[in-house]
């Protein structure tokens, strides 16, 4: 056969144009060589092990970093994580009471800022009062609107003890110490320096996992503890409604 005659051949087997023969005479001759090139001799393994460990407790701390975080030692209303804490502004009114010595009615009122981190685990697991302790910090100030006006400011330290009931609503009792600065004077205080005592119970109903309104009531009593005269005190009973965010 005639070069030209296999010319025709291969343009008539691959209908192509002139234009493209030799590319394809190229390529067909460049696979016809590939072929004919020794193999490597590769070492080739008998077996490929694909399988792989896994670290489970690993995984499940993975899983645990992952998860969004709890305030909730076990679910809402359980009892509180240990190192939860919280931010709660309050506002309320104090009615004042002509008791304990005190000669006039002091009423009051005020807004408060409080922080507070829980002091541990679920304590009293198995019993009625299992709950969880928190320490509170609370910043306090208002006015006494009757007899006269009279402007004031705190800060106090409490203990509260938070009921684990299972529920979203969490009873609390609460007791503090602290201090006070005040314009309030005669009959009943008797400098701008007073210690503060109070001590409460109230209930929060959790919004959200981590969102609760509060209402407590708490009675407290103003004195200088003897350190000036007059030193009747200043006694009442405060009301207080708060939002609490816990993180």
């Amino acid at each position: 056969m005639t070069a030209h005659n296999v010319y025709n051949a291969l343009m008539a087997r691959h209908g192509l144009s002139k234009r493209l023969l030799p590319i394809l005479l190229f390529v067909e001759g460049f696979c016809t060589w590939g072929q004919d090139l020794p193999s490597p001799n590769l070492p080739v393994p008998e077996s490929v092990n694909l399988s792989f460990s896994t670290n489970d407790t690993s995984l499940s701390q993975l899983r645990l970093d992952l998860a969004p975080k709890t305030i909730w030692e076990n679910g809402v209303g359980e009892g509180f994580r240990s190192d939860a804490q919280s931010i709660t502004v309050s506002a309320g009114a104090t009615y004042g009471i002509a008791a304990f010595g005190t000669r006039e009615q002091h009423h009051l009122a005020m807004g408060s800022l409080t922080y507070g981190h829980m002091l541990g685990h679920v304590v009293g697991e198995g019993h009625w009062y299992r709950g969880s302790p928190e320490f509170r910090l609370e910043l306090f100030s208002g006015a006494q609107f009757d007899p006269d006006t009279r402007w004031f400011v705190g800060l106090t330290p409490h203990l509260r003890y938070n009921f684990a009931t299972g529920t979203r609503w969490i009873p609390f009792a609460d007791a503090g110490a602290g201090v006070t600065a005040t314009s309030i004077g005669p009959p009943d205080l008797s400098g701008t320096f007073e210690f503060n005592l109070q001590a409460g119970t109230g209930v929060q109903y959790f919004l959200k996992d981590n969102l609760a309104l509060s209402l407590e009531a708490r009675y407290v009593h103003w004195s200088c503890a003897g350190l000036n005269k007059p030193n009747l005190g200043l006694n009442g009973v405060t009301g207080l409604l708060g939002l609490t965010y816990f993180f």
